[in-house]
């Protein structure tokens, strides 16, 4: 009996550990443990040179999550910075956006966190607000505050009523890409939660950090599919 295998997207920065410091491929522990206490088997994925090492990572997982991060690079969507976006990070944005495209491609459920639901949207042919107030508890501090489904939506089966989530952001969906719906609202109209529609697999875009939090029902929801799609898929590879 084997879990479903799910990838996450990891950081690329300079870290110092024992007599040691140099770049390292990097992710908070909070990540794999949601995903461990989901069902899942966690593994990274960090920054690869091309599309196709991103098409070969995904075939061989069964769900992707992209985890959160620095700003997107604006001129992914075609606009100059504002002075209040952060540093880009042109490789990560490069490998991540080519695993949601491999993951949407290859039916494979996908969920971003985060950074990853604004590149999703970028993906697709969106566009961010580049800066708003009010949605972290200050630097380096989570904050909380109420999300609300939208009735109809995937998101609303998994999570059916408004719920209080752990928050850390300053920028959000703008224009929604192509296909993709906002299933989720805060109270001054942030969209908190985006889907693709139509589509055969789960594509699930969060504004939150589940991963801060104790509510496990939008990872369980992507490791459920990613079971799914295993047992579809992959013949004789039975789920616990």
């Amino acid at each position: 009996m084997t879990r479903p295998v799910i990838g996450i997207s990891t950081y690329q920065e300079p870290a110092r550990w024992g007599v040691w410091e140099m770049p390292a491929a990097l992710l908070p522990a909070s990540y794999p443990r949601l995903v461990r206490a989901s069902g899942g088997l966690a593994v990274m994925l960090p920054p690869d040179d091309t599309a196709e090492a991103a098409r070969e990572a995904v075939a061989a997982l069964d769900g992707v999550v992209i985890a959160g991060g620095a700003d997107v690079e604006p001129a992914r969507y075609g606009q100059s910075p504002d002075p209040r976006t952060g540093p880009p990070a042109p490789a990560r944005d490069a490998w991540e956006l080519a695993l949601i495209e491999a993951a949407i491609d290859q039916q494979v459920p996908l969920l971003g966190i985060c950074r990853g639901m604004q590149l999703l949207n970028v993906a697709l042919g969106g566009t961010l607000h580049q800066h708003l107030d009010g949605h972290t508890a200050g630097a380096g501090v989570f904050g909380e505050h109420t999300v609300t489904p939208v009735p109809g939506t995937v998101y609303a089966t998994v999570v059916a009523g408004a719920a209080v989530v752990p928050t850390y952001h300053h920028q959000a969906v703008d224009r929604l890409g192509s296909g993709l719906t906002a299933s989720a609202h805060a109270s001054d109209g942030t969209a908190e939660a985006i889907e693709l529609t139509g589509h055969e697999s789960l594509v699930l875009g969060v504004q939150w950090h589940p991963e801060m939090g104790e509510d496990i029902r939008v990872m369980a929801a992507l490791v459920d599919a990613a079971a799914r799609r295993r047992s579809a898929t992959r013949p004789g590879a039975a789920v616990l």
